[in-house]
């Protein structure tokens, strides 16, 4: 994991408004670098190599898999962890949109 992911993780790993998180986690041929499954949310830490070559065409066909199987994909800059609680509180936001057992 690279730092901001790890960053990320201390404090999605304390789960946030009660949302569980898993890392690293496997779905078809992708790994996804977080994942809340109870409201089918996938959360990818974009450095700057996710601008690199055909990495965009890449994240953009990777989320379109997601999205086809019901997995929405938020997309976190690195440089944007640094102010982690809007980051948490963006994620946790998006969780309780999608989270039906929540509305």
């Amino acid at each position: 994991m690279t730092p901001p992911e790890l960053r990320l993780w201390s404090a999605l790993r304390a789960r946030p408004a009660g949302f569980k998180f898993r890392r690293q986690h496997p779905v078809g041929p992708y790994v996804l670098d977080f994942y809340c499954r109870e409201a089918a949310l996938a959360v990818e830490v974009d450095g700057i190599v996710h601008d690199m070559g055909s990495n965009p065409a890449g994240d953009a066909r990777r989320d379109k898999w997601l999205a086809e199987r019901g997995i929405m994909t938020l997309r976190i800059l690195a440089a944007d962890v640094l102010d982690l609680d809007a980051v948490v509180r963006l994620i946790t936001a998006e969780c309780r949109s999608r989270a039906p057992s929540r509305q």
